[in-house]
């Protein structure tokens, strides 16, 4: 499945666009790495951990949308975009979500 973040295929035609398609991926957090993240706050550099959370978050937002995308008959995708956000639930924990959005296309 070719996905990009381009709105062309060089090299190939759109014969049908079918539409908007979106993934979503929500991880929760958890204390240990809350902990790390919170020493990382008071003596500085980056936060591994949560850096792979997002890095595994994004591959498998991009995976769904290539799913969804074949569930509806494309042969790629285009314009994808991803996001990141949070949810926060209560006063206690946040949820991290990544969405990837693009359209569906067949080509010839």
């Amino acid at each position: 499945m070719i996905t990009t973040t381009t709105d062309f295929l060089q090299g190939y035609e759109i014969t049908e666009y079918l539409g908007p398609i979106t993934a979503e991926v929500v991880y929760g957090t958890n204390a240990l790495r809350d902990f790390m993240a919170g020493l990382r706050d008071v003596f500085g550099g980056r936060t591994a951990s949560y850096e792979r959370v997002f890095e595994k978050g994004q591959r498998e937002a991009i995976d769904e949308l290539q799913s969804r995308a074949q569930r509806m008959g494309a042969d790629a995708v285009i314009g994808m975009t991803l996001n990141t956000d949070s949810i926060n639930i209560d006063n206690e924990g946040v949820l991290f979500l990544i969405t990837a959005t693009g359209t569906g296309v067949r080509l010839s």
